[in-house]
């Protein structure tokens, strides 16, 4: 069946000498793979390789096949080309660390517009604002709300973050965040892309945020993997 979706580029490798897979997270569809037969050589298509960067925003004609199977695109429409995100080291980095993140966290092949509405809203935000070091924490913390395991802010007060129960005690757990880092982890609850510029991080205090928000994600996440371009990221934001 041909369908029309949006879709956020998020993963794409070589397949053999010619052509593309691939992945991307689409409005209708949640997460679906597309073969991209001749990509690579064919200077006629209207599908071009400069559309699957990461991140891209696309208007997708496909034909959808059953889960788990490979799809064929027909044609393609750039809605969002993300030209200050490919030309900013800073934004590329972050750009690229956040599709691994993407790729790793959601495999659901079923339509979840709110999430879709986040990511899209989310990188619109990067390519469009200049003040973005603190940009992947809050991207991360607030990607948990649609995963299922923001923490829970009931006891805020307290002095511990038990990683594992996604919640404030005053239990000194063996996975628990406390002292300096339990203040500055803080510092992203509840708060939106907007008032960003206000969290003030120092580099040391973000490397450890990142770190525990990289944790986090793999103590809730069966199959989740650290990032490749983690350690890029970390040299990019020293």
């Amino acid at each position: 069946m041909i369908q029309n979706t949006k879709a956020i580029v998020i993963n794409s490798i070589k397949y053999g000498d010619t052509s593309l897979i691939a992945t991307c997270y689409t409005e209708n569809y949640g997460i679906k793979t597309y073969m991209l037969k001749g990509i690579l050589t064919s200077k006629k298509s209207n599908v071009k390789l400069a559309y699957f960067q990461p991140l891209m925003v696309l208007n997708l004609t496909a034909n959808h096949n059953n889960k788990g199977a490979l799809n064929f695109i027909k044609d393609v429409e750039v809605l969002n080309f993300n030209h200050s995100i490919y030309s900013t080291i800073k934004k590329q980095t972050i750009a690229l660390f956040l599709a691994e993140i993407v790729y790793f966290s959601i495999r659901e092949e079923e339509q979840n517009s709110q999430l879709y509405q986040y990511l899209e809203t989310s990188f619109l935000w990067l390519e469009t604002h200049d003040n973005c070091s603190n940009f992947h924490l809050l991207f991360l913390l607030n990607l948990t709300k649609f995963l299922g395991f923001y923490p829970e802010m009931k006891a805020v007060n307290t002095s511990y973050f038990d990683l594992i129960e996604g919640n404030f005690t005053n239990q000194n757990k063996f996975n628990a965040v406390s002292g300096e880092n339990l203040v500055q982890f803080k510092k992203l609850l509840g708060i939106n892309f907007d008032v960003l510029h206000e969290v003030d991080f120092s580099a040391a205090n973000r490397q450890a945020i990142l770190s525990i928000l990289i944790q986090y994600f793999e103590l809730h996440l069966s199959g989740f993997k650290k990032p490749k371009s983690l350690t890029v990221l970390k040299a990019v934001f020293i």
